[in-house]
């Protein structure tokens, strides 16, 4: 760590911060990573250690980015002094911008860190402000109230592409779309034959729902895997073929279709939910659109007390493996169920220190994943977002595999 670098109290960062903050973190892989560190060891006030029971190649990919948030430092010392609520309320990093104030769900105030270490923010002040609807945002951008908006899709982003005043940003981070067929581990369930799963994923548009919600920029997939990531096996989407969906539902046992209970999608991304269920009602799978509260749905989901169906995404970074550990095994947190020789094979890449033969295993598992249909890809969003005529770089997608503005500090406005 470098020597010369204080948090936004003032306080230095030293090694006992990082060694503090790994053993608050609480987050959902806090579990896995208390169990495979076995010690973090002080080596001097700018040095750590971090001892692990046995070897595990992703320990960085797990812990030093988003996938987990583990690596994000807070300072000891004030923590001790103010308690977990004072930090809540007052919270301190070590960013380019500093807390102001937040009023929480409407507006988060935040200001330049003129001592940050990579560089000197130019824009001084930014107001995040919590916009749930579409419609609305893209009115403050058109107005000026906004100079970026986030997550424009549909008739939204295709006004902002056709507005000169305005423009368009688009990323493709480390993200997949994809139907989650919960039922597909309970043996009574229709989603449990492979060729319901294969009927399911030929009868879906992927094309036309990237046109429709995407512009068409989305990458079209064949895997939940995204491709820009470390081990990622790169799979062709499965066609869209109503005729052969239709003949697969029929030999399965259904050929007037079936009820398939509820589909959940994402929230707030009912759209997306609502444009499969047509897909699939087209060739006679029937369901209900059920709109949750995004809360209540990850925690309905962690629990596993959702059914029928998941219209869901995930950008969490990382590599493959982060990946399959969340959504693919037996024992992941997003998982319902699982194949015991996927774990072993899994649990065997975990250990092997030849990235060439983990490679080879990772891609064994990707490719396993796809001939047993797991799950219904559907494409690699491009994310989109509105830029207002003030900015001149939005700082939108200058880190790869973050999907909004990162690194803050690299953000311009236009010289008046």
């Amino acid at each position: 760590m470098g020597s010369a670098t204080w948090f936004h109290n003032g306080d230095p960062f030293t090694a006992e911060d990082v060694k503090f903050s790994f053993h608050r973190y609480r987050g959902v892989s806090a579990k896995l990573l208390h169990e495979r560190v076995k010690a973090v060891q002080v080596i001097d006030p700018h040095r750590v250690r971090f001892v692990l029971h046995t070897p595990w190649p992703d320990f960085l990919a797990f812990y030093a980015t988003p996938a987990t948030g583990a690596a994000w430092i807070v300072p000891k010392k004030h923590i001790e002094r103010v308690g977990e609520d004072g930090f809540g309320r007052q919270p301190v990093g070590l960013g380019p911008y500093r807390f102001v104030r937040m009023n929480p769900g409407v507006e988060l105030v935040l200001e330049a860190n003129e001592q940050y270490w990579r560089k000197k923010p130019s824009i001084k002040r930014i107001v995040i402000k919590g916009v749930p609807d579409r419609t609305t945002r893209l009115g403050m951008l058109k107005t000026g109230e906004a100079d970026i908006g986030y997550l424009m899709v549909g008739v939204e982003a295709a006004t902002i592409k056709a507005d000169p005043r305005l423009r368009l940003a688009k990323v493709i981070p480390s993200a997949t779309w994809w139907v989650e067929f919960l039922e597909q581990w309970k043996p009574r369930s229709p989603w449990h034959d492979r060729r319901v799963r294969l009927a399911a994923n030929l009868a879906i548009d992927k094309q036309g729902i990237n046109d429709a919600e995407r512009l068409g920029l989305s990458r079209l997939t064949g895997s939940i895997v995204p491709s820009v990531m470390e081990f990622a096996l790169r799979i062709e989407p499965y066609p869209y073929d109503v005729p052969q969906a239709r003949r697969l539902l029929a030999e399965a046992g259904y050929p007037n279709g079936f009820d398939a209970g509820d589909i959940n999608p994402l929230p707030p991304f009912t759209t997306m939910g609502e444009v499969v269920a047509n897909y699939l009602a087209a060739v006679g799978i029937r369901s209900r659109v059920r709109s949750m509260e995004r809360a209540a749905f990850l925690e309905a989901w962690r629990s596993k007390k959702l059914q029928g169906v998941i219209v869901t995404a995930s950008a969490a970074v990382g590599n493959a493996p982060a990946r399959l550990e969340a959504f693919v095994l037996g024992s992941a947190a997003y998982a319902y169920g699982g194949y015991p020789d996927l774990d072993d094979l899994f649990h065997q890449q975990g250990q092997e220190r030849d990235r060439k033969k983990r490679e080879t295993l990772l891609h064994q598992i990707q490719r396993l994943m796809h001939e047993r249909v797991m799950h219904g890809p559907i494409f690699e969003p491009a994310t989109l977002h509105g830029v207002g005529p003030r900015v001149e770089e939005p700082a939108v997608g200058l880190s790869p595999l973050l999907y909004f503005t990162a690194p803050y500090e690299d953000m311009r406005l236009k010289k008046p």
